[in-house]
């Protein structure tokens, strides 16, 4: 029987791993509750999604939106520094590159978006962007801003320590605000430049600061509750909280490959993402250190893997099937990535954050303040420091213990379960999210 309040919902996400894989998530819980979703889409993404029963509308793939592709985004982020030995608070000092990038992506998107929304005709856009998108907000109809880039980026609270800073929860008020000061002041021209666009194209004009107007949107995001920062800054009625985006991936099978399989040592899992591992020089010095370890590694490899050799205790592959690698795992060496770190939670693996970029810094300062793993420098971390790291996380049976809790309610709450009501009911009744 057909679903006669059935939602058709647009889903507009940067089209890259860390912002589609989320989306998926939702997409497919959706469709599981007998909603369509629709994503805007290119060459790249449109067999991807397919594979999840997820519609698409065709974006046309131009040089002249930055955004383009993960290898383009993979160039900007080498070129302008962000990928590299810098320290957080070096790299906020490039933060205009960035602005100036996703500013530029936002208006080539939104020249697109404004041919294509009259004719898509969605009951509700779930948007996973960086910044505003006008087209959309003009439509009129409900939006959902869904935040796969942490909740110190999605909300500036100087209650809390700025976005991207890597600053503790429990640091110096001082320094959050430097940071926070340091990034308003780059990126001021660019926040006006934009603002002008936006107000051009017919907006409201944005809040000082924000390349968004946050009371526009029911906002969205995948952060456990035992991570969050909710205790020190709580949010608004229209923000909600979901232990994590996690897609199913039932079409994608792994086992590990004999010949690791039957080598000795605990098994653990080497992933920077889909951005980082293109610093091919780190990842061989990363590489030669764990070639000396007496366990086994799984290594997502990253675009450039076939710029770099693995060692005789380790099996990899441009990109692994994380969801199927997980659970047989022992340990998580990760980049920080919002998605890794709520899927490991998710299977009570303990981590290694050693985060690149962005966000990243935050998660993996959080996760070392929480006691759920340990924070190291990619790129500063000796030898002896990071082998010492993987033996102090796989002896600690009150960590296993402990992250095995965290596991159990995170698997049994399956928040995201809740996500089709939400907006449902934000879409029948905005007034009670949104003033």
């Amino acid at each position: 029987m057909a679903n006669k309040t059935a939602l058709k919902v647009l889903f507009v996400p940067i089209l890259g791993e860390g912002h589609v894989n989320p989306c998926i998530g939702i997409a497919t819980q959706l469709i599981a509750d007998g909603h369509r979703a629709v994503f805007t889409a290119n060459d790249v993404w449109r067999p991807k999604l397919a594979a999840y029963g997820v519609e698409t509308v065709e974006l046309t793939d131009s040089n002249e939106d930055p955004a383009n592709d993960t290898d383009s985004c993979a160039q900007f982020m080498i070129d302008s520094g962000k990928i590299g030995g810098a320290s957080a608070i070096e790299k906020g000092r490039l933060e205009a590159f960035g602005a100036e990038f996703w500013t530029k992506h936002a208006q080539y998107l939104d020249t697109q978006l404004a041919g294509l929304l009259p004719a898509i005709r969605p009951d509700v856009i779930v948007v996973d962007q960086l910044v505003t998108l006008p087209s959309v907000e003009l439509l009129g109809i409900p939006c959902v801003w869904c935040w796969s880039v942490g909740p110190l980026v999605m909300v500036d609270d100087e209650r809390a320590p700025p976005g991207e800073s890597g600053l503790s929860a429990t640091g110096d008020p001082r320094l959050w605000h430097e940071f926070r000061q340091l990034v308003r002041d780059v990126k001021r021209e660019k926040w006006r430049a934009f603002n002008d666009w936006v107000v051009g194209r017919g907006c409201e004009p944005l809040p000082e600061h924000c390349f968004h107007n946050p009371s526009h949107y029911l906002h969205i995001y995948g952060y456990p509750l035992e991570l969050d920062y909710q205790d020190i800054r709580p949010l608004g009625r229209n923000y909600v909280r979901f232990d994590n985006f996690m897609r199913t991936e039932r079409h994608m099978t792994f086992a590990v490959p004999p010949e690791l399989d039957a080598k000795p040592g605990k098994l653990v899992y080497f992933s920077f993402g889909s951005l980082c591992p293109v610093d091919v020089q780190n990842m061989r010095r990363l590489v030669a250190i764990l070639a000396k370890s007496p366990h086994r590694f799984i290594v997502s490899m990253g675009p450039k893997h076939k710029e770099y050799t693995l060692a005789n205790n380790m099996w990899g592959a441009e990109s692994v099937p994380q969801l199927s690698v997980l659970p047989l795992v022992d340990l998580v060496i990760t980049h920080g990535g919002i998605n890794t770190v709520t899927e490991s939670l998710y299977f009570g693996r303990p981590m290694i954050a050693m985060p690149g970029f962005g966000e990243q810094y935050d998660n993996a300062q959080r996760l070392h303040d929480k006691g759920f793993g340990l924070r190291l420098d990619a790129y500063k971390c000796s030898e002896e420091e990071l082998l010492a790291a993987i033996e102090t996380l796989l002896s600690d049976k009150a960590l296993a213990e402990r992250l095995a809790e965290v596991s159990r309610k995170i698997q049994i709450d399956n928040s995201l379960a809740k996500v089709s009501q939400l907006i449902k009911n934000f879409v029948q009744n905005r007034s009670k999210y949104v003033d």
